[in-house]
C-alpha cells in the first residue's frame, strides 16, 4: 500500500496540480492510516506481514476515525483524514476498477470557528514594530510583514516570490505558487514596495528569477523561519494576540471588507475558487460592527 500510496500522490500533483503542500500532506495522512492498520487488523496480509488495500474495509476507517477522536484528535484533523484516505480509494476505483470501501462514508461535521485577526492599529505596530536586530534582518522581517499584509499572501505564496514576480511600476505581484497552481494578480501597496526595495539595496543587484525573501546568507527562506519571524515580531511589538502569518492573510481581508470593498474582489485577491471560502469575512466584519455598536451606543 506504501508504494500505491506514492503513486497515487505523484499522481495528484500532476493530474490536480496539487501544491507541494497539499501532496505532502496527504501522504502524511495516509501513511498515518497504514501505521494504524499495521496494528494488527485484517487488513495485513498474515503471510508477507504487508497491508494489502483490497482487504481494507469500511469497518477498518471508521474504527480508525473513532481511535483518533479518543485519542484526543480535533473533527478537524478526523476530516482531513478521512478526505485523504477517501481520495486514495477514489484513485484506486478510477485507475484500476478497485472496490471503493468508503464511498458512502460521511465526514463528521466540524465547527466553523472565525479567523484570528489583528485589529488595525496592531496590525500597524506589528509591522512597524523596530528592533535592535542588525539592520539587514530588520529590513527583511520588515519587507515579510508588509507584504505578507499588503497582499494577503499565503505563506508558500510569500517564500515562493521571485523578482520577476513583482512589477514595481504597476504595483502588482504576480502569484505563481498558489493553491491549484492558478497565476493570479495581486495589487500591492507603496508601503511594502518601499520595504522590499530597501531589502534588496540592502542585499544588492539581485536576479530576475532568484528569489525575494531569503536568509541572511541568500538562500530561500523556508515557511516555518517566516512563522518564527512573525511570532519574534508579535512580542517585539507587544501584542498578545497570538497571530500567525495566515492570520495576516485573515487581517487584509478583513480590514479590506470592514473598509467596503466588495466581496467578489477581495475572493479574487485571496485567490480562492469559491465565494463561500471568501463569505466567512462577512461574519468577521459583523462581529466588528457589534463591537463598534456596543461601545459607541449609549443604549447598547
Amino acid at each position: 500500500m506504501i508504494a500505491e500510496i506514492e503513486q497515487f500522490t505523484s499522481a495528484l500533483g500532476k493530474a490536480v496540480r496539487a501544491s507541494r503542500n497539499t501532496v505532502a500532506s496527504y501522504q502524511r495522512d495516509l501513511k498515518k492510516f497504514c501505521e494504524y492498520l499495521l496494528e494488527g487488523t485484517t487488513a495485513v496480509d498474515e503471510h508477507t506481514g504487508v497491508i494489502d488495500p483490497d482487504r481494507i474495509r469500511a469497518d477498518h476507517v471508521r474504527n480508525y476515525l473513532a481511535e483518533l477522536l479518543r485519542g484526543g484528535s480535533s473533527r478537524a484533523t478526523v476530516q482531513r483524514r478521512l478526505f485523504a484516505i477517501k481520495a486514495y480509494f477514489r484513485w484506486r476505483e478510477l485507475a484500476a476498477g478497485k472496490p471503493n470501501p468508503v464511498y458512502a462514508m460521511r465526514s463528521p461535521k466540524v465547527e466553523k470557528r472565525l479567523p484570528q485577526v489583528l485589529g488595525e492599529r496592531d496590525t500597524v505596530a506589528l509591522v512597524e514594530a523596530d528592533d535592535s536586530m542588525n539592520s539587514r534582518a530588520r529590513l527583511r522581517d520588515r519587507a515579510i510583514l508588509e507584504v505578507l499584509y499588503s497582499a494577503g499572501l499565503r505563506v508558500s505564496e510569500l517564500t515562493g516570490l521571485d523578482w520577476r514576480d513583482i512589477d514595481e511600476e504597476l504595483g502588482l505581484v504576480m502569484i505563481r505558487s498558489g493553491k491549484g497552481n492558478k497565476d493570479r494578480l495581486v495589487p500591492i501597496g507603496e508601503p511594502a514596495l518601499d520595504a522590499l526595495r530597501a531589502w534588496r539595496a540592502a542585499t544588492g543587484p539581485r536576479l530576475a528569477d532568484s528569489p525575494v525573501i531569503t536568509s541572511l546568507r541568500g538562500s530561500r527562506l523556508t515557511t516555518r523561519a517566516v512563522q518564527n519571524i512573525v511570532a519574534r515580531r508579535l512580542v517585539q511589538a507587544g501584542i498578545r494576540t497570538p497571530i500567525t502569518p495566515h492570520g495576516l492573510r485573515h487581517s487584509f481581508a478583513t480590514h479590506m471588507l470592514n473598509a467596503g470593498a466588495d466581496l467578489r474582489s477581495i475572493q479574487e485577491m485571496l485567490g480562492h475558487s469559491s465565494l463561500t471560502t471568501t463569505q466567512r469575512y462577512t461574519h468577521v466584519s459583523v462581529r466588528h460592527l457589534k463591537e463598534v455598536y456596543r461601545r459607541a451606543h449609549p443604549r447598547a
